[in-house]
């Protein structure tokens, strides 16, 4: 070979590279991308004709370099006036949870049947129509957060820009601001829905678009946590187990662990709102002046609101954390409670492990939630891709930064447990016509209803936005909609809220 020749290959082979770089650069270019079908869902009798699109968003940095892609499901309605439609964002928690939940579980136009409270099923797992969707009240958007689903950071950008309190909720305002743009749903009513940390997430949502000159008509919370001091059982901080504990007697209830076992739950659980503010709160409180007596005493009433002994209420102090509860309740049957939802019930795998043996209610329905979605995408939505759709992520959840500086912080204030009561606040107060619907379950020990009920006092809303917040109970777990009852309930509540909200805003 010539020194020529060489150079000749050498050049060749370079402009080669340099041709398959860029190639590759054009290839790897992120773009949007949208697949529509057509269907049908009978909703209360009514069919209803919609189309899905499934599809991602593009978010950009600063300089419009794209950052993410942002996986959604949308459906709506067929029919004219598409821009005046009420128009719904929906989402899970997590952090590090796709949608999936609330898109196939209760609000989409399709569901997966799965068990409620009983024991799981194999495959095959069934897709059916979801008589109880709200398409026929709205227009929904399930929107993935990135690090969920197909959603995913673009080219070298890490996915912790994106995981954190403020970075996520800028992350999906800019999300439905994208969508609003690219369909012109702008002028639409407006309403975000999400359901355990998706509440948390919405509450500072609410006020974040509202800086960005997103108006919303409404805010709906499934099974809310708000303020983490309400619900950590740390050190030092009593405030949990004072929450807790109507949720532990409505547990106890349920599986008729009480003695005596009162006939009908709602007069029961007044009872025990009061004891533990008026005399289980003020006990705390003493600490070691606690007199032995009235120590003995209390133990005594605890046992009798929450099925465990009163030597175990002594034992620990007065104070039984939701790991202890769950673990203790059933354990004469060798059985623990669920978190999520009490009522499911599994085998203690290891009695002497002071932690969750593994997530009994989760466990129940994770391969029908994971079969079902896969299978829906492919075949029903006709979307492919060469990702893999994570319904829920890990990493995220691991990665997570809890720092969120809120809106009426004085100077000097030293943040400690995350709290977006104050931006739920501001939100309500700069839009008077914003309107709040809490929906919260009995047997739910991962958002008790008592904590929400209580972060929820703590608005301080004028006194003519007080009627501006409503809330509804259900005799289920945290996962409302897997229950045929309560989720026909809940379609119930959901339409009227949303037909009351546009009604007093007109």
């Amino acid at each position: 070979m010539t020194r020529a020749m060489g150079r000749g290959l050498g050049l060749a082979a370079a402009l080669s590279a340099a041709l398959a770089g860029q190639g590759m650069m054009r290839q790897a270019a992120p773009r949007e991308r949208r697949v529509a079908t057509q269907g049908t869902v009978t909703i209360q009798g009514a069919s209803i004709a919609y189309t899905a699109t499934a599809g991602t968003l593009l978010l950009r940095d600063a300089q419009q370099q794209p950052i993410a892609s942002v996986f959604y499901t949308a459906y709506t309605r067929n029919g004219p006036d598409a821009a005046a439609r009420p128009i719904t964002f929906v989402y899970n928690g997590g952090p590090g949870s796709s949608s999936v939940w609330l898109h196939l579980g209760g609000l989409g136009p399709k569901r997966v049947v799965v068990p409620d409270a009983a024991a799981p099923k194999g495959a095959p797992f069934t897709l059916a129509n979801n008589g109880d969707s709200i398409l026929d009240a709205t227009d929904l958007v399930f929107i993935d957060p990135v690090g969920t689903g197909f959603s995913h950071p673009l080219g070298k950008v890490s996915g912790k820009r994106f995981w954190g309190v403020d970075e996520d909720v800028r992350a999906m305002g800019a999300t439905i601001e994208a969508y609003l743009t690219q369909y012109r749903r702008w002028n639409s009513p407006k309403f975000i829905l999400g359901e355990s940390y998706g509440t948390f997430r919405s509450a500072a949502l609410a006020n974040y678009l509202q800086s960005q000159g997103v108006q919303l008509n409404g805010v709906i919370l499934l099974s809310s946590v708000l303020n983490f001091e309400a619900s950590s059982f740390s050190p030092g901080n009593d405030l949990p187990y004072i929450l807790f504990l109507p949720s532990y007697t409505a547990i106890a209830w349920y599986h008729h662990k009480l003695t005596p076992q009162p006939a009908h739950l709602r007069p029961l659980l007044k009872a025990v709102e009061t004891f533990a503010f008026q005399t289980y709160a003020p006990a705390l409180l003493e600490g070691d002046r606690l007199p032995a007596a009235t120590r003995s005493q209390l133990a005594a009433e605890l046992a009798r609101y929450t099925g465990l002994s009163a030597s175990e209420w002594e034992r620990a102090d007065l104070r039984v954390n939701a790991v202890e509860f769950e673990q203790r309740l059933l354990a004469s049957a060798g059985r623990v409670t669920g978190r999520l939802d009490a009522r499911y019930t599994g085998a203690n795998v290891n009695p002497l492990w002071p932690a969750r043996a593994y997530p009994v209610m989760q466990s129940s329905i994770l391969g029908a939630f994971t079969a079902g979605m896969h299978q829906y995408l492919t075949e029903d939505l006709h979307y492919n891709s060469t990702r893999p759709y994570l319904l829920m992520n890990g990493a995220v959840s691991r990665a997570w930064d809890w720092k969120h500086r809120t809106p009426f912080m004085n100077f000097g204030a030293r943040p400690g447990f995350t709290d977006v009561v104050p931006d739920l606040r501001r939100a309500m107060v700069t839009n008077p016509h914003l309107r709040l619907m809490v929906n919260e379950a009995y047997y739910d020990l991962g958002t008790p209803f008592f904590a929400t009920e209580y972060t929820l006092a703590q608005l301080k809303l004028p006194a003519a936005l007080a009627g501006h917040v409503e809330i509804h109970h259900y005799r289920v777990g945290h996962m409302l909609y897997l229950n045929d009852a309560s989720r026909d309930e809940l379609h119930t509540n959901l339409e009227r809220f949303i037909a009351s909200t546009l009604a007093a805003q007109r």
